[in-house]
């Protein structure tokens, strides 16, 4: 992972000369998480972290109107649990963290070395289906006991060899939902329905337009029967995995033997679902909105909403405009506010928090005082505006709510721009040669010309978009009849 102490100058690189050096400068600009002594992993500092917070609270809240309930699994699974389910290993076993001894001893050499080898390894959880359903199996008799509904908020670990803080980490911080069924219907609906708390909660909180869509086969997750996705694009055209919904149906209930006795003395399987959103999220919400300037944040996710810097001269008494600030705080109870009394020209003070990406500055002086008014700088646009002291909280909450639809339309703008419909091979091919985007192209459903597309132009099917109308075509690559489109994509 590339090291943020250093990218601490102080300087940002435009997006359009290295997008990815951008990135790197902003996170580090914002504070948002530094490099971490062990490879691949990151610190996440009060500043990301406080955003990483506003996501659990809001989608905690979200998940337990569905019924959710929080609990927590062990951190270490046995590996002959992992050994149950064939898909699921072999998707998994390339990026599992292995634990094999359990304590050090002093060797002559005066180094440690490991000692006391298990009896069985325990893998670092990549996932947690394989425990939690062990224990559903414990937890399940009959179907007075279903539906089972439970999420964790966790950390995981999968052994990445490429990382970039925040999108692809070795570890990192996630929720998982595990449910158990009696019926597949229920099961289904469940997967949709918690795809739609994803969708609807990235864009009326994040502002990032959220595609809803089914995964490819080759693209599912190991061990699903089919896989549901929030795919969403960033500022490079790059498309971002941001949440996914897994229907299991019965391929862990079988193996880890998650049965129950039915109204009608019948034993069954359980049908079972899984569903999560990690701290890639976080990575999603910088490259969505953020510019040349620093980070840019959605003010309902915005840990501070709003920064009041005082404003004094030399001749000036600093204690009128401080006093003024803490007066309008309390006055805006409503938001998150914070209020900037520190010593020192108000200059570099205003650039500080535009690169933080507080969505809302005000400036108050001894001049706007007198006027009973204050200047409000809008993070998005840049725009001032005088507003009013006597009805300051309403002013404020009316420039928050259009900085939030503000973010979500120029967001959608861009995604709508650099989305095209691909009609021939030779089309998708000039596409990808200009750069990224979405292409929306016919797909025959073959993995052949689903893999040709990927070596060819290192690309994706991202999904299989929900909203898809039937639509008669032919895929660009073959030339068979098909009658939707999927939407196609170089990704993160």
């Amino acid at each position: 992972m590339a090291d943020l102490n250093n990218e601490k100058s102080g300087n940002i690189t435009a997006r359009g000369t290295d997008y990815s050096q951008w990135y790197l400068d902003v996170i580090a600009a914002a504070d948002l998480a530094d490099s971490s002594p062990v490879r691949g992993c990151m610190v996440i500092k009060p500043n990301g972290y406080a955003i990483w917070e506003n996501i659990q609270k809001v989608l905690d809240q979200k998940f337990k109107e569905k019924g959710v309930k929080n609990a927590y699994f062990p951190l270490f699974i046995p590996k002959s649990f992992f050994e149950k389910e064939a898909e699921h290993v072999e998707g998994f076993a390339k990026e599992c963290a292995v634990v094999t001894h359990h304590r050090l001893s002093l060797g002559e050499d005066g180094k440690l070395n490991p000692a006391g080898e298990l009896a069985e390894p325990l893998i670092i959880r990549p996932t947690s289906e394989t425990i939690i359903y062990h224990m559903y199996s414990n937890w399940i008799q009959t179907y007075r006991d279903l539906p089972m509904i439970m999420n964790q908020w966790a950390n995981v670990v999968r052994w990445e060899m490429r990382t970039r803080p925040f999108l692809r980490t070795t570890e990192f911080l996630w929720q998982e939902g595990h449910t158990a069924h009696a019926a597949n219907e229920e099961a289904e609906k469940m997967t949709m329905d918690m795809l739609e708390v994803y969708r609807q909660f990235i864009e009326e909180y994040l502002a990032i337009p959220a595609i809803s869509g089914i995964k490819t086969e080759s693209e599912k997750f190991a061990g699903a029967v089919y896989t549901a996705t929030i795919e969403t694009m960033m500022q490079d055209g790059k498309a971002l995995q941001a949440a996914t919904s897994h229907m299991l149906g019965q391929n862990f209930a079988k193996p880890f033997d998650v049965k129950f006795l039915g109204a009608d003395g019948k034993q069954e399987y359980v049908s079972q679902t899984s569903w999560g959103i990690s701290t890639r999220i976080v990575g999603a919400l910088i490259m969505a909105h953020s510019d040349d300037t620093g980070l840019v944040l959605p003010p309902k996710i915005a840990p501070t909403q709003v920064v009041i810097v005082p404003v004094w001269g030399k001749e000036t008494d600093k204690d009128i405009p401080v006093e003024a600030a803490k007066k309008i705080a309390k006055q805006l109870q409503n938001f998150s506010v914070h209020v900037d009394e520190r010593d020192g020209r108000p200059g570099p003070k205003f650039y500080e928090w535009e690169r933080a990406g507080i969505p809302l500055r005000i400036e108050i002086g001894p001049r706007d005082l007198a006027n009973n008014i204050a200047i409000a700088v809008r993070r998005d646009t840049g725009e001032k505006t005088e507003i009013s002291l006597e009805n300051i909280d309403d002013e404020v909450g009316k420039l928050l709510n259009e900085i939030q639809e503000n973010l979500f339309a120029r967001a959608g703008k861009y995604q709508k721009e650099m989305t095209s419909k691909i009609d021939s091979y030779a089309e998708m091919t000039e596409f990808f040669q200009k750069g990224n985007g979405f292409a929306e192209a016919h797909w025959c459903e073959s993995p052949e010309c689903e893999k040709k597309i990927k070596d060819d132009f290192n690309a994706t099917i991202r999904c299989i978009s929900t909203d898809s109308v039937a639509e008669d075509g032919a895929c660009p690559v073959c030339g068979k009849r098909s009658n939707k489109r999927v939407i196609i994509a170089r990704a993160y």
